[in-house]
């Protein structure tokens, strides 16, 4: 089936913001599960609960089963990375979904309706690079990947769409572009005013003056003069000129 173009644009758009919000939600999820790691690796690293010689054969830099770097402040930073990227997808989210749009565009424009999905993208491959950044399991790289070609295709849409992106790919747009093909109103129908009304009472009116306080000589005068001399006459005194059409010949009778 044929598809016009700007539904073919509606289904693109769409589809790659299907796959933002998954995106979003598993690296949402991923990071809950990396969080509750790093919190129960320093709690055991803390109690000593760990294999010392491991420790000491292996990387000593990271605490053992965590992306928590062994130095001061450590875990704290740890886990306020992972809050920090739990906040930004859910606010990411409700971009995608674009509610509240009112909030983004008095608080934060740049997720607005005004704006196009580039910046959108920028911030999506930012929260993939920084969870690539550390050594993580196999279902957090994979969803932070898909993440970060998320991203990349969001800018690529922003730097082709720019800020008719959203509007493009809203579904109001459709009711929009309805309204603009065949209207659903006329406007100044209101307005409009019988002719045939108004003709009749104008001649009922002069009728009625013409019939009540007329005279006789009134009358006389008011009759016409025909399409006589009299009336060329009559015509030329009030400064119309009237003129005859030029006789021709058919040509037949020549």
């Amino acid at each position: 089936m044929f598809l016009p173009g700007f539904a073919r644009v509606f289904l693109a758009l769409n589809i790659v913001r299907a796959l933002s919000i998954i995106a979003l939600l598993l690296v949402f999820a991923t990071s809950i599960l990396v969080l509750v790691d790093d919190v129960e690796a320093v709690n055991a690293f803390s109690n000593g609960n760990f294999n010392q010689t491991a420790f000491d054969l292996g990387n000593s830099n990271y605490i053992p089963n965590s992306t928590v770097p062994n130095q001061p402040g450590g875990a704290f930073w740890a886990v306020l990375n992972r809050i920090f990227i739990i906040f930004e997808t859910i606010v990411l989210i409700l971009s995608e979904i674009d509610w509240p749009m009112v909030f983004f565009d008095r608080f934060f424009p740049v997720l607005g309706k005004d704006f196009g999905v580039g910046a959108l993208g920028v911030m999506q491959c930012l929260i993939g690079a920084s969870v690539l950044s550390h050594y993580v399991g196999k279902f957090p790289l994979v969803t932070a990947f898909f993440l970060f070609s998320v991203g990349c295709a969001n800018i690529l849409v922003g730097l082709i769409f720019r800020e008719s992106a959203k509007d493009k790919r809203s579904i109001l747009s459709w009711r929009e572009r309805g309204r603009d093909v065949l209207p659903s109103h006329a406007r100044g129908v209101s307005d409009v005013r019988p002719v045939t009304g108004t003709l009749s009472s104008v001649l009922i009116r002069e009728d009625k003056t013409g019939t009540s306080s007329g005279t006789p000589s009134d009358a006389s005068s008011r009759s016409g003069l025909g399409f006589g001399r009299q009336g060329e006459k009559a015509a030329a005194l009030k400064g119309f000129h009237l003129t005859k059409p030029v006789e021709s010949v058919p040509k037949h009778a020549a």
